[in-house]
């Protein structure tokens, strides 16, 4: 039997990749679920190496250093990830699943939150606070346990689960190993010290536009999954007053969906921020933490869902 052309064929083209890309990711959340952050021989781990020796080697106070710097220090991993992608199959399609599983932290969102939890389970807020200073970087003998937490798993969702995702579908694995590195550097280089203010400022603004669409698609799918109308609302108004163009909508909208409040004052470094509240509601309470992890696995679902079944159903149609 013949079959049916199936309508436009860039269109057909682009669902069959969904549907190969849902599929490569659902192995790599698979992989990640099972065995969680590698602990030895992490390629960030070498790729920190690497930076750190550019780094010694080229340092100087001044942007467009910075911005010389962040190109050479990207660019080879990026390339090598391009030519090892086209090994031919199924080599090909392995290296995409052992690359996602590598930039995809789902897992450590839960790995790294379980010591607080265990803390606060156990009334210990001493300990509480220590472990919640590993994950945040303010000081801990002045952070709020339960909304430092909170804010960290939305952000976090964004960074190391949803963006991730995000670059991989639009690019494929060059595309995901481009992301998490200048991620990687942001949080490295990003920072407004003597130091780095000038050095950083490529890595800090790279980062800042690679985030920019994947933030708010996780914002969507945050208020999608909850209050939405609320979610929305506090994305439009309190987004914009945050400082972080791409972690204000993120936790906007995930304090929102969630009908909690997040982010006020906060001490880093000996310094008092005066940050703007985030969400309405009370201050997050210890099932939130919970719910703000729930609300990352669910958006988790929700996006490989819709990407099999778009690249099912135009499978089928041409069957």
């Amino acid at each position: 039997m013949a079959q049916r052309s199936g309508g436009n064929p860039h269109r057909l083209l682009i669902m069959t990749h969904l549907l190969h890309t849902a599929l490569i990711v659902s192995s790599a959340l698979l992989l990640d679920h099972w065995l969680g952050e590698p602990q030895r021989y992490h390629p960030l781990v070498g790729f920190g190496r690497w930076a750190a020796y550019i780094e010694d080697w080229l340092y100087a106070p001044q942007r467009l250093r910075g911005v010389m710097v962040l190109c050479l220090t990207l660019s080879l991993p990026v390339i090598a990830t391009g030519l090892l992608s086209r090994l031919p199959e199924p080599w090909n399609d392995l290296f995409s699943v052992w690359t996602v599983y590598f930039a995809v932290g789902l897992r450590s969102l839960y790995d790294h939150t379980q010591p607080i939890c265990e803390a606060l389970d156990r009334h210990d807020d001493y300990a509480a606070r220590l472990a919640t200073a590993r994950i945040v970087s303010r000081d801990h003998e002045t952070l709020s346990v339960l909304p430092a937490t909170c804010e960290s798993i939305l952000e976090n969702g964004n960074d190391g689960v949803f963006a991730a995702l995000f670059w991989f579908l639009l690019a494929g694995a060059p595309g995901v190993i481009l992301y998490r590195l200048s991620n990687t550097l942001d949080a490295t280089w990003g920072y407004k010290s003597p130091r780095y203010l000038a050095f950083g400022w490529a890595a800090a603004r790279w980062d800042d536009v690679m985030n920019w669409v994947p933030a708010r698609l996780t914002a969507l799918t945050y208020s999608l999954l909850g209050h939405k109308r609320q979610a929305l609302a506090c994305w439009h108004n309190q987004a914009p007053l945050w400082d972080s163009p791409n972690a204000g909508p993120v936790m906007a909208a995930g304090a929102g969906t969630l009908n909690i409040k997040l982010g006020g004052p906060a001490c880093y470094a000996g310094k008092w921020q005066i940050r703007p509240w985030l969400g309405v509601g009370s201050p997050p309470l210890r099932q939130d933490i919970d719910r703000s992890l729930s609300l990352v696995r669910q958006g988790t679902l929700l996006w490989v869902t819709i990407m099999l079944v778009i690249g099912g159903i135009v499978q089928s149609t041409v069957r």
